[in-house]
Formats: structure tokens, C-alpha cells, sequence
């Protein structure tokens, strides 16, 4: 009885530390572009942690009812990143560039909680099928894996290669994918525990650990509301969260889609699940705003993780969120957590990710990969990637909400996957639903 609840207490402690590294990366780079102070980006952490925190539990209890970690979302910072940019650029201040996001949040947020209380997110399923789906995990992955490699060699923090800091990340790297493959026991099963706690040591004994932002006593203090000040709407960003809106319920189909492969249990209604992460996930974004962080939403990654470890208990995750969300009240404790070393957090969440390009080949091949199919992978990866490698400020000359749909390789993609996957039929597919 003591052995299994020691290994409940490490289940617990390793679902923490992953909902914190996979939280801890972005708010650093939103600080960096919006040119933050350290204690707004220690109190953008602690908003972060919060949400994340609040809304992990409320979707494993209330939405979708797996363990699937919720943290900032990839496809949100792209358009903090642009908008950010545009703002510099015409010498605008960034602070209302930040409340136009808070309002763009809210808008996305009450569209998602309408499409999953009335249930009409089930009329748009149709559009997304194995191919959409494992476009867009594939997509996603590779997209994130550029920003994380660049936290694991420290180019986030600093303009020069550290090569210190690299040996630690990739070691780290390395380890966690040996243990989860060579493991035994507890070993395979808390590698991203193990990861962590050895690249921070080594942090340590290296003199790499950043310096703690200030002393504070143990008191509580709740996240701010509005940080940034009270929201507000254009026209470009209206139409923005309208398209992020769809944007938000494929990543949660891929979220479920991917878990539901490492966690076969699902006798559940697919229907009633993706209504239930819908409404919660309105509910996430409306916290997003009214903490004011980066949107927030369930990650596909957790899949890969869950893969590592095989965590597949959804009890140690839900006391690990509402641990995260506790904890984000002591500023103490924040500043402590915060300094988890990015570089690590990066490594981790790196090493998951190589599980789920796994699951995004599983989700592409869940049906034939026939000339249609094909054809349509490859311009959609062609153009998806393409994107990516353009140079910064291509698109400056058009109108604002054209700026955020076609610097962002995701975006564009996941629209041409769905578009080319319903208007191009063939008859094979036209019998089949008429059988």
C-alpha cells in the first residue's frame, strides 16, 4: 500500500512538472517580443500557471475526461508574435496591441463555449477526417520543434550559441528517450521526472541557474485580473478569432484523437466528448482573457508524454492541476518554479514530441494513402512549411487580417487540408456515402 501510494505521489509530481515545463517556454518568448520587465514576465507565469492549472482540471473532469494537459497554445503566439511586430513597426504602443488580444480571446472563447453547449461543433466533425487530423498534429509538431530547439541551445535567452547549455539540453534530451525506450520499472515509467531533475542538478552545479527575481514571504496572492488592462475589438481581430475558433476545435480533435491512440480505453461518444471540450475549452479562453495570457488549449503532445511514461491514470493529473493552480497563489513558490531552467523544459517537451509524430503518421494512415490523398498531403506540407521559411514582414503590405492568417504556416495549411479534402471527391467516396 505505501509502495503504490510513493509511486502515486511520483505520478503526481511528474504530471506537475510536465504541465510546467510545457507552460514555462512561451510566456519567456511573449515577454521577450512584447519587451517586458522580469517581474511582468514572472507575473505572466504565475497568470499562466493559473490558467493552465484551472483549466486542465476543468477539461479532465467536466470536458473531454482524459489526462491531457492544457498549456499556451503554438498557433495563439504566432499572432501575439505578429501583432507585436506591427505594433513596433508603426511605433504603436504594445500594451494596447496586448488588450486588443485580451478582447480577441474573449470573442474566440464565448463562440467556442455556443458551438459546445448547443452542440453545433458536432455539424463541423465532418471536416476533420484522419487526413486533417494528422496534418495538422504533423504540421504542428514540426512547427513547435524549431521554437523548442531553439530554447534547448539557449538562443531565447541569449543571442550566442551557449555550448554548455546545449550539452545539458541535449544530454537531457537523450536521457529521457533512453529511459522510456531501455527502462525498467519506475524508471521508464517517471523519465520526464528523471530528465528534468538531473538537467536542473546539472544546472546547478554548472552555475547556470538564473538568480531568483526577488525574496518574498510565503503569503497568497491571486493573479491580477486584466493585467493588460481592458480588452478591446477591431474588425481584423473579430474576423481573427472567428478563424481561430476552427483552429482551436481541430487542435482539440487532434488533442483527443491523439490520446485516445495511447490511452485505448474509449467506449466514449466521440459526439459528446469534442461538445464537452468545446464549451470547456470557451471557458479556458474567457480565463485567458480575464488573466490576461496567452490562449490557452489541450495539447496534442500530451500523447506523446503519456507514450513516454505510460501515465495513463487520469486521477494523478487532475491533483497535479489543481496543485498548479494552488501553487500559482504563492509568488514564492512561482519564482522558484520559474526557475526550471527553459533549455530543460524545452528538452522534455521536445522528446514528447517525438512520439507524436508517430501518432500523426498513425492518424494519416488510418485510411488509404491513395493519389488523392497523397496529393493532397504533399501541397499542404509543401505550402505549410514553405511559410515558415519566408522572411519576417512579407505580408506587412496587406490588410491586418490577411497579415495573421498567411504568416502562420499552420493556419494556412490546416485551411487547405480542409478545403482540398471536401471539394476534391472522388466516386469511391461519393458511393460510400450513399451505402
Amino acid at each position: 500500500m505505501k509502495q503504490q501510494r510513493f509511486y502515486s505521489s511520483l505520478s503526481i509530481f511528474q504530471w506537475f512538472f510536465f504541465l510546467l515545463a510545457t507552460s514555462i517556454a512561451l510566456p519567456i518568448i511573449i515577454g521577450g517580443v512584447f519587451h517586458l520587465t522580469i517581474e511582468e514576465i514572472s507575473e505572466l507565469m504565475q497568470r499562466t500557471f493559473f490558467v493552465v492549472g484551472i483549466s486542465s482540471f476543468i477539461q479532465g473532469w467536466l470536458g473531454h475526461r482524459y489526462p491531457i494537459a492544457d498549456g499556451p497554445a503554438g498557433s495563439w503566439v504566432s499572432v501575439f508574435v505578429i501583432l507585436a511586430g506591427m505594433a513596433i513597426q508603426q511605433g504603436e504602443s504594445t500594451n494596447e496591441t496586448l488588450q486588443l488580444l485580451e478582447g480577441g480571446l474573449l470573442v474566440t472563447g464565448f463562440l467556442l463555449f455556443i458551438l459546445g453547449i448547443t452542440g453545433l461543433v458536432n455539424r463541423l466533425l465532418f471536416l476533420f477526417t484522419p487526413l486533417v487530423t494528422g496534418s495538422f498534429l504533423l504540421i504542428l509538431t514540426l512547427q513547435l520543434s524549431g521554437v523548442f530547439l531553439e530554447g534547448m541551445l539557449g538562443i531565447q535567452e541569449q543571442s550566442n550559441l551557449d555550448y554548455e547549455i546545449s550539452a545539458i539540453s541535449f544530454g537531457v534530451f537523450v536521457i529521457v528517450i533512453v529511459l522510456s525506450i531501455k527502462g525498467k520499472g519506475w524508471m521508464k515509467s517517471y523519465s520526464v521526472l528523471l530528465g528534468i531533475l538531473i538537467g536542473w542538478l546539472l544546472y546547478y552545479l554548472l552555475g547556470k541557474t538564473p538568480n531568483t527575481i526577488s525574496t518574498q514571504a510565503f503569503f497568497i496572492k491571486l493573479p491580477e485580473i486584466f493585467a493588460w488592462g481592458t480588452p478591446q475589438l477591431n474588425a481584423g481581430m473579430v474576423i481573427t478569432s472567428i478563424i481561430f475558433t476552427f483552429i482551436v476545435v481541430s487542435n482539440t480533435i487532434a488533442a483527443v484523437t491523439a490520446v485516445k491512440q495511447a490511452v485505448p480505453e474509449s467506449e466514449k461518444s466521440e459526439k459528446q466528448t469534442i461538445n464537452r471540450a468545446s464549451w470547456a475549452g470557451g471557458i479556458t479562453h474567457v480565463l485567458s482573457a480575464l488573466f490576461s495570457t496567452i490562449g490557452i488549449v489541450p495539447l496534442p503532445v500530451s500523447a506523446g508524454f503519456i507514450r513516454l511514461t505510460g501515465q495513463k491514470r487520469k486521477m494523478p493529473f487532475l491533483v497535479a492541476s489543481l496543485a498548479l493552480t494552488g501553487i500559482a497563489c504563492v509568488p514564492a513558490i512561482v519564482n522558484f518554479l520559474a526557475m526550471l531552467p527553459g533549455p530543460i523544459a524545452c528538452a522534455v517537451s521536445l522528446a514528447s514530441f517525438v512520439q507524436m509524430i508517430g501518432i500523426s503518421f498513425q492518424s494519416l494512415l488510418k485510411d488509404e494513402l491513395d493519389q488523392r490523398r497523397l496529393t493532397i498531403l504533399g501541397i499542404t506540407l509543401l505550402i505549410g512549411f514553405g511559410i515558415m521559411y519566408l522572411p519576417k514582414g512579407i505580408f506587412q503590405s496587406l490588410p491586418t487580417i490577411l497579415q495573421y492568417i498567411l504568416s502562420n504556416g499552420l493556419i494556412v495549411s490546416t485551411i487547405i487540408v480542409i478545403v482540398l479534402e471536401q471539394l476534391w471527391k472522388t466516386k469511391n467516396i461519393s458511393e460510400k456515402k450513399h451505402i
